[in-house]
This record gives structure tokens, C-alpha cells and sequence, in this order.
């Protein structure tokens, strides 16, 4: 099935309408939701004789890029899910079945959400501060704090890691939603406000020992699962942000394909008006280039070696770089009219301010690149 014909336009413009009340009521996209697992979206890298869409990763970016356009913090929402999903379709590509059973609990309708990111670890995959008790029977407990947990009012399976203080390995599973797992509604933010990413505690919360699927040790890991976290997140993540940019240059478009100057003169022929929005529209090229050759070499599986992280991060950064300019340019050639709350320029002005924080960050980013240039910093 094409993209369009599952995102349709009328869809999108139900999306879109929808998302103004949700920023407003800072309320969860119930509907949007529902809508998309009506059609079948949280099973899109299923094959279609296990009830999915039978698409590649590089459909699921662009699907998420045109979802995003219309409603980007529903976008984000179901990114999470996407996320794991595009995880385990990555490493199972590559003959690794580990997260075999994220595929399994795809099919059967359960909602995946991403535990990953904690307050003050910065080294993110690398090193946790959630306690990860190994049990006699083989099964896990995880007492912590996950942050930016989207998803959280639906989500029914949890993928956490934390860390071992007897074997000082780090622990990768998943829980489920119930004891132990406290979802402390916190939302309430600056923009992308209808993905509800609220914080959640885990408190003893008990992944199965068949749920535990990895041990590595702290640090820099080249283990397949790593790779296929940085590569789906960062990816689908950014696809958020295109997303934005792509819908940035269509508001420029319309802006000046319908204003005029007081003379009458119209904004399609104002050499400076025509400048910036050439400008977005080039920027916008570049990234839809970028995102389509990464999210493609994914799928054919490439070997960039040491060249694919500097690849994700600068798709994710520069993805965020360019939705921020390409809404700034926008709101020059709009008019004052969009700085009022309730349009949709507002908002999108609001929800691109998210890119700042997702990992990896700018600083962060460009290290990756440096050090695959010149080698690590030196201690």
C-alpha cells in the first residue's frame, strides 16, 4: 500500500485540525491515535501476511514525515512505537532475531514505547542511572526515572534499560504497564504537547526474564542492537522535523501565492519575499536528499563502517536545523496575523523548539563527526 493512500490527504487535514485543540487542552491525540491504528500504521514493517502495511524503513520515515507535516506532535507520539519497531525490523534484516517478540506483540496490538532517555546521563546508551536487579529466576527489576516517555497514555510495553551494580553490565528489556511503572503526568510544555511525553518512575518494575533480551558492558558498544537504536530513533525522529520543514515551505508558498503589498502588488513578485522562500525551499532539497539516501542504505544495508553514526546524527541535526529556519523564514513572509495563538504557524513555532533536546544534540552531534575525522578527544 502507497503512503498516500494510507495517509491520505483528508486524513491529514483531520490531523491537522485536530492538533490545535490538542495544543490547546494539552490533551493526548486520542483521536489521531485511534485513527491510526484503525488503519493499520503501528503494524506498517509488518508483512502484510502478519496484518501489516509490508512497508520498508524508508516508507516508514517518509510516512512519518507526511504525518508530521499535518500534526507533528502525533507524529512524535507514534514514533516511539515506530521506533521499536523499526529496531527490531533492522536487527532482524541482519539475521538477528533477539526482538523477535517485538515483532510478535506488533501483530498482536500492542503498543511499544520508548525508556530510554534519564535525567542528567548524557551518555544516553552508554551508561545508565536506573538500577537493574537481576533476579534467581532471570528476571529484572528496574527502579529508576525515564524522561520524554511519549506515548505514555497508551503505550502497554515499555523498553528500558538500567544498570547492574553486581556485574556492571547494562540490561535491555522490556515491562509492562501496571506495577510498578508510574506515569507521573507532567506535560505540560512549551510545544509538542499532545504527544504527552510525561515522566515515568519504575519502581521494582519486573521485566520477564524472557523480555530480557541484551547485557553489554558500559561504554561505546558496537553491538548490532546499539546500532539499530541510534539508526531508528535518530532517523524517525528526524523524519518529524522534515516534516516540519516541508510544511514550513508550503505555508510560505501559500503565503505568497495569496498576499498583497497596500499597492496591490503582489508578494509573489517581491524579489526579497521570492529570496526567502527560495531559501527554505533549497534548504528543504538538501534534507529531503539526506534523509531519503540514509533511510534507503538502511533498508539495503549498506556498510558505511565508521562513517553511519556521523551519518544519523547529522540527519537528526541538521533535520532540527532546518525545520527551526524554514518556520523562522515562514513566519517572515506570513504576516502578523500568525503571531496570534491558535495559528497554525503559532504552534509549529512552538512545537520545532523540541528538536533542541532530542538526543543526540547539537554538542553531542558534532563530536560523533570530530572524532570520526580526527579521532577522540584525548584524556
Amino acid at each position: 500500500m502507497s503512503i498516500a493512500s494510507v495517509i491520505s490527504d483528508e486524513i491529514l487535514e483531520r490531523f491537522r485540525l485536530r492538533a490545535a485543540e490538542y495544543d490547546e487542552t494539552n490533551s493526548f491525540a486520542d483521536e489521531d491515535f485511534a485513527e491510526l491504528v484503525e488503519l493499520g500504521y503501528l503494524k506498517a514493517l509488518l508483512p502484510e501476511s502478519q496484518g501489516g502495511l509490508g512497508w520498508n524503513f524508508e516508507q516508514l520515515a517518509l510516512a512519518q514525515r507526511r504525518l508530521a507535516t499535518a500534526a507533528p506532535a502525533t507524529a512524535l507520539a507514534v514514533n516511539m512505537h515506530q521506533v521499536w519497531a523499526g529496531v527490531a525490523y533492522l536487527l532482524t534484516a541482519r539475521g538477528d532475531h533477539r526482538l523477535s517478540m517485538v515483532n510478535r506483540w506488533i501483530a498482536e496490538g500492542e503498543v511499544i514505547a520508548f525508556g530510554i532517555s534519564e535525567p542528567g546521563n548524557d551518555a544516553v546508551l552508554f551508561d545508565s542511572r536506573t538500577n537493574a536487579e537481576t533476579q534467581p529466576d532471570g528476571s529484572v527489576t528496574y527502579s529508576g526515572t525515564k524522561i520524554f516517555t511519549s506515548l505514555s497514555p497508551a503505550f502497554t510495553r515499555l523498553g528500558v534499560f538500567g544498570k547492574d551494580s553486581k556485574t556492571e553490565e547494562l540490561v535491555h528489556g522490556f515491562v509492562a504497564k501496571g506495577d510498578g511503572v508510574q506515569s507521573l503526568g507532567d506535560w505540560n510544555t512549551l510545544g509538542m504537547r499532545a504527544s504527552q511525553s510525561h515522566t515515568t518512575k519504575l519502581d521494582s518494575a519486573v521485566a520477564p526474564a524472557q523480555w530480557v533480551h541484551t547485557r553489554l558492558p558500559v561504554g561505546p558498544n558496537p553491538d548490532l542492537l546499539i546500532f539499530g537504536i541510534f539508526a531508528s530513533f535518530l532517523t524517525l525522529t528526524a523524519s518529524v522535523y522534515v516534516g516540519i520543514a516541508e510544511r514550513s515551505v508550503e505555508l510560505g508558498k501559500d503565503a505568497l501565492t495569496k498576499r498583497k503589498h497596500h499597492d496591490g502588488s503582489k508578494y509573489s513578485q517581491d524579489v526579497r519575499a521570492r529570496g526567502i522562500l527560495a531559501d527554505a525551499a533549497m534548504h528543504m532539497i538538501t534534507l529531503d536528499a539526506l534523509q531519503r539516501s540514509v533511510a534507503r542504505d538502511l533498508d539495503l544495508m549498506v556498510d558505511h563502517g565508521a562513517q553511519w553514526f556521523p551519518k544519523l546524527v547529522t540527519l537528526r541535526t541538521v533535520a532540527g536545523d532546518t525545520a527551526r529556519a524554514n518556520i523562522q523564514s515562514a513566519g517572515q513572509l506570513l504576516g502578523g496575523g500568525a503571531y496570534f495563538r491558535g495559528s497554525e504557524f503559532e504552534r509549529l513555532y512552538r512545537d520545532v523548539q523540541a528538536s533542541w533536546y532530542h538526543p543526540s544534540n547539537a554538542a553531542s552531534a558534532s563530536n560523533t563527526v570530530a572524532s570520526w575525522l580526527v579521532g577522540p578527544l584525548e584524556d
